[in-house]
């Protein structure tokens, strides 16, 4: 049972943790915490002290107090729809230019979601409030601490509306899209890619007992420590035969074991497998590569024509192009006596290369300002990477067609 529900958050723990409602229900849950707070003081001994001493701070009719209290309320759910509808029209059209599959990113970002959270608190903190309200003849009983503590809340998120706005029409633009996905995907490739030499090949392992993916999914990767445990446990070695990023279907090998295992540790390493419905890019740093590939071609399309926001992407490539050739991932993973013990399947510079550049060359090599932005950074990467044989074979390619649009 336990290990149920540990795979079940593990595999859930991504969804759960990247939902756009995840933070907002933190937030809601503080504000919640704040209005019984702020009411338990308000009605304190200390609390009935300080609105004794201080007249200004009393509300000695219920009435005013519930009339504020309805107006904030409606004024601050009409301020969430409005912005969260103009979110989402904005949003769609960005998506629409660029990619869709950029769409759960916009829609992911933090701000906005603490932005929904703080929103909806305040109307918790509001409706909570309203509810202690009794019409009673002594002012000092109406939360009247509480109230002004709303009141100045209701300032703070008018403010925060207006730098919302300033923020949506930063955060939609092409450049700022594009320089996101390219420091996110150079993060993850930094923590994957940390090798100054190319480590050396290793021989695949000759072996019968391969383990099958249990169902349809993209493969994002493994549980390492676990897997570790189970090859020191049963003396083993595992050989990924799927690089990350791979779609697989049910009953394809997805790994392979150098001896014969029973059925219930093969469930269990089958287990430590992430096959999933979508990507990540923390997970699988290729697919930052694909996502501006993807805008890239996107922008050149007949109904977007758009070849700035792609030579914009092409740029954003070259910039993590100029980093993988250098640096290069691990393809063994070891135990602490320096035993093999892990096998994985990594993409090679020439395989990023070939599919994420030359599908934007195949699209774009008629525009002249692709070619000419091509043939430049082709010749700057050649500069600091003259080993890179498929960026030559590019580079020979773009000047071939410089040369045909010539006359």
């Amino acid at each position: 049972m336990a290990t149920n529900i540990r795979l079940w958050l593990k595999h859930h723990q991504n969804k759960i943790v990247k939902s756009i409602a995840f933070y907002p229900a933190i937030i809601v849950l503080a504000f919640l915490v704040l209005s019984i707070l702020s009411i338990t003081f308000d009605f304190s001994e200390m609390g009935m002290q300080i609105k004794s001493h201080l007249q200004g701070l009393k509300l000695r009719d219920a009435s005013t107090a519930r009339s504020i209290i309805s107006s904030i309320t409606a004024g601050i759910i009409t301020l969430t729809v409005f912005s969260f509808s103009m979110v989402m029209i904005v949003l769609n059209q960005t998506a629409s230019q660029l990619s869709n599959r950029i769409l759960d990113r916009l829609i992911g970002s933090r701000f906005q979601q603490l932005v929904l959270g703080i929103y909806v608190g305040t109307i918790i903190y509001s409706l909570f409030l309203l509810s202690t309200i009794r019409d009673i003849d002594q002012g000092v009983q109406i939360p009247a601490l509480s109230t002004y503590l709303l009141i100045i809340l209701t300032v703070f998120d008018i403010f925060l509306f207006i730098y919302f706005l300033h923020y949506i029409t930063q955060s939609v633009k092409y450049e700022v899209i594009i320089q996101r996905v390219l420091e996110e995907t150079k993060s993850s490739l930094e923590h994957a890619c940390k090798l100054e030499q190319a480590p050396p090949e290793i021989i695949s392992i000759e072996s019968d007992c391969l383990i099958t993916a249990a169902k349809c999914g993209i493969y994002q990767g493994f549980d390492k420590e676990i897997l570790m445990r189970i090859c020191s446990d049963n003396f083993c070695v595992l050989q990924l035969m799927q690089s990350p990023g791979t779609f697989v279907l049910i009953g394809v090998p997805v790994m392979k074991v150098n001896k014969q295992l029973p059925n219930d540790i093969l469930k269990a390493i089958r287990n430590e497998v992430y096959l999933k419905s979508s990507e990540s890019i923390k997970e699988n740093f290729f697919f930052g590569f694909r996502q501006l590939t993807e805008m890239a071609l996107k922008a050149l399309s007949p109904g977007i024509n758009d070849p700035g926001t792609a030579i914009q992407s092409i740029r954003a490539l070259f910039q993590l192009y100029a980093y993988r050739v250098r640096f290069f991932p691990e393809n063994t993973i070891k135990n602490k006596e320096l035993q093999v013990k892990i096998i994985v399947k990594e993409l090679t510079f020439e395989q990023i290369f070939r599919d994420t550049i030359y599908p934007i060359w195949d699209y774009g090599k008629e525009d002249r300002l692709v070619q000419n932005e091509l043939h430049h950074l082709l010749e700057i990467f050649l500069t600091t990477a003259p080993y890179a044989k498929i960026a030559w074979t590019l580079l020979q390619k773009v000047k071939l067609k410089l040369n045909d649009s010539a006359y």
